[in-house]
């Protein structure tokens, strides 16, 4: 196969940068909303296709596992090939899953979609990195922070609102096809906007060997986590069988790294001290961000009675901590060059915000509740997208893709882990929590006289109940108990979070480079150019 390597290119202009932004802050736009538009109704859209509490746990990590295991072989592939087509590529196939999706009859062909919707995503999330990094430099960066934080707020945001309002004025299927006039406006603004370096081609090999090992080990390694206590007992031949068999293919997957010639994950990446502890953190950081944000909607819906769009609105403060905190860290970042003290608080924060958020139950004041996901997303905020930027400072520009798709790759890890592990701790948790109510339960569904039988079936059926259509007595106990059940996973995330306070605490507090990635390639073309004509 033939790969390319940019060629010098003079420094863009202000206005440049804008122009090139403008699709890929478009794309990014797209693929948020695409996935987040289903976010606060995903307990109505399962519990209309008749799914269970591990159907609802299954439409989030499917998306979370395809995302894990494709980002680095989208990294992969903007090292040896054309990154604007490769964005336009996956953003296509993003959006075409997601008006597939909106055709699911059942739960098994939305999360099949939702696959496919993963893959794609995580093309999005690893290229966009990457092709910031060619147009600017660390230290830059942060000053548009605020347009990639205001992107991510309108889809993260508005995604959850649009998605409620859809949900409660027409139908949940809609969801999955409002990005589509946004998609087409993407892919033309990213061929028309978007002006990468020019490249000059090198022969390459495809790691084909690596990438199945490293999709196998981890996808059987996750729907252990996610499955565990549910579908089998953790103390089980099945559970010991996945388990085994995850460490045995990902054991020689490094193996195969350490052999080939274009290791799809470079092992060598882990003699950087940068990129070690950043991967540690950003590994910790996807449980908090996306094992915990997951269940927020859940929570809303199951112990606050909120309907779809009430609980979009209900997310915005963690949203809210997220944008204003990000934008003024950016800022400041590329004002003083100061990073490291803006990344250790923001761990502190998430710490503390996960901590909180343990301690709530279904009737705690929404104030105090909004104020905990505000100093959350804070925390959120601060850490993940910097994780990046650091990583991208530290290392050699020939490999900025793989080691910036690693680090989406090991937050995309933890926060599917963290969604498999927590949703299948609350899977196990809820019908514990039930049995201990059950004589007041039992007592309540007796009360409601004609209905009891239909009530009383409806919920030994197995699939999510819809919470706010349940009679008063029954109501308040089942919102109790997943108010209870959701801060549990909050409390039991709290400390994992620990790991990324001391892992950005032991990052080298390197100084951030002005000099984008084609520039620090172009410089290094020309020094090997010097160096061989003086030989």
């Amino acid at each position: 196969m033939t790969a390319v390597a940019p060629v010098a290119k003079p420094k863009m202009s202000h206005r440049q940068i804008i122009q090139s932004l403008t699709g890929l802050l478009m794309g990014m736009f797209v693929s948020i909303l695409a996935g987040t538009v289903v976010s606060s109704s995903l307990p109505v859209i399962v519990s209309d296709l008749n799914g269970s509490q591990t159907a609802y746990t299954w439409v989030v990590t499917a998306t979370l596992l395809a995302t894990t295991i494709s980002t680095p072989i989208w990294g992969k592939l903007a090292d040896l090939g054309n990154r604007k087509l490769l964005l336009q590529i996956s953003l296509a196939l993003f959006v075409l899953a997601s008006a597939a999706a909106g055709f699911a009859q059942n739960t098994e062909f939305l999360i099949a979609m939702r696959v496919i919707q993963g893959l794609a995503g995580g093309g999005m999330g690893a290229l966009s990195q990457i092709v910031m990094a060619d147009i600017l430099s660390p230290r830059e960066r942060g000053k548009y922070m605020g347009l990639f934080g205001a992107v991510m707020a309108l889809g993260t945001v508005g995604g959850p609102l649009i998605g409620g309002f859809v949900t409660d004025t027409i139908n949940w299927r809609w969801n999955f096809f409002v990005a589509l006039p946004f998609a087409v406006v993407a892919i033309i603004l990213i061929q028309r906007t978007l002006n990468l370096p020019a490249f000059a081609k090198r022969k390459v090999q495809i790691d084909y060997l690596g990438i199945m090992l490293l999709s196998s080990g981890v996808a059987l390694l996750l729907i252990w986590l996610s499955m565990g206590g549910s579908e089998f007992e953790w103390n089980s031949s099945t559970s010991y069988l996945m388990l085994v068999g995850s460490v045995i293919l990902l054991a020689i997957f490094v193996f195969v790294e350490l052999k080939v010639a274009e290791p799809l994950i470079s092992l060598n990446l882990f003699k950087n001290r940068t990129f070690t502890f950043a991967v540690i953190a950003s590994l910790a950081v996807g449980i908090s961000m996306f094992g915990t944000t997951v269940f927020l909607s859940q929570y809303m819906i199951m112990a606050r009675g909120a309907s779809a769009t009430q609980a979009g609105l209900m997310t915005f403060p963690m949203m809210a901590g997220l944008l204003v905190i990000s934008t003024v860290a950016g800022a400041l970042i590329s004002r003083y060059g100061k990073w490291k003290a803006f990344v250790v608080t923001g761990a502190a924060l998430q710490v503390v915000g996960l901590y909180l958020l343990g301690t709530i139950h279904y009737d705690t004041p929404f104030w105090q509740v909004g104020l905990f996901m505000f100093i959350l997303g804070a925390g959120v905020g601060l850490v993940m997208q910097n994780m990046v930027l650091v990583v991208q400072n530290a290392v050699e520009p020939q490999i900025l893709g793989v080691a910036s798709s690693s680090v989406n790759f090991f937050r995309t890890l933890g926060g599917t882990a963290g969604t498999a592990g927590l949703g299948a701790l609350l899977a196990a948790t809820i019908p514990n929590m039930i049995a201990d109510r059950q004589s007041d339960l039992s007592a309540a569904i007796a009360s409601l006289g004609d209905k009891a039988a239909a009530v009383g079936a409806s919920l030994s059926s197995g699939s999510l109940p819809t919470i706010s259509t349940l009679p008063e007595p029954v109501r308040s106990i089942l919102e109790s108990i997943y108010g209870d059940g959701v801060a549990t996973l909050f409390a039991f995330a709290a400390p994992l979070a620990l790991i990324t306070l001391v892992a950005v605490i032991l990052l080298p507090n390197q100084h951030l480079n002005e000099k984008t990635n084609t520039e620090r390639l172009a410089e290094e073309s020309e020094a090997s150019s010097v160096t061989e004509t003086d030989a």
